[in-house]
């Protein structure tokens, strides 16, 4: 028996437009927090998951799976992979729409297994907007940006204010996290003279 998926967005939904200063497409976008388990370079385990903004509404996204990230021996964990694709799916949430959300749904359709060794590459569009609802989607293809689809996945993000962070965050990561921005900030404004005199 074959299953049919429900449509995507489940709702009519507004165009999601990109914001005037997302990054442009090319760009590779840094780490948004350093100790991040997805993208950030301080958690030795973690996905340390690359992105970078395509055409349109689209961020691409890799990761090399590592005996680290294995469930069954020599295989990715499905958890794992789950967690890459909030990560990547996020990612383009964050930075082509520019408005802090959080993941209110996620749902994973894992089609063939991924192996320890390989790199998943993650292409997550923006779907649509109904209101604060932001919906988006990915496909993770094997080792190549035209290999084999190994999972997809679609979700809901919701847009919430800073203190969300503030209310429920800890509140040392937030200042390390306060601190990394500043910093970020300050390579950028130096490469832009460095480019521009």
């Amino acid at each position: 028996m074959s299953r049919v998926s429900p449509p995507w967005p489940p709702v009519p939904v507004e165009p999601a437009v990109p914001h005037p200063k997302a990054p442009a497409p090319g760009t590779e976008l840094g780490v948004h927090f350093g100790e991040c388990f997805g993208c950030g370079d301080e958690a030795d385990a973690g996905l340390h998951l690359r992105s970078t903004v395509g055409e349109g509404q689209v961020v691409h996204s890799r990761f090399t799976v590592t005996a680290a990230h294995q469930g069954a021996p020599g295989l990715a964990h499905g958890g794992l992979l789950a967690c890459a694709f909030d990560e990547a799916l996020g990612s383009a949430v964050g930075n082509l729409m520019r408005r802090p959300a959080v993941t209110g749904k996620l749902e994973t359709d894992f089609r063939r297994p991924v192996p320890v060794g390989s790199t998943l590459f993650i292409e997550a569009r923006l779907d649509g907007i109904a209101g604060r609802k932001i919906y988006v989607s990915a496909d993770g293809r094997l080792d190549a940006g035209d290999g084999p689809i190994a999972v997809s996945a679609r979700a809901l993000f919701i847009v919430v204010g800073f203190e969300h962070f503030s209310t429920h965050g800890d509140p040392e990561a937030l200042q390390k996290l306060a601190a990394q921005h500043e910093k970020n900030k300050q390579q950028r404004e130096e490469r832009d003279w460095e480019i521009n005199p």
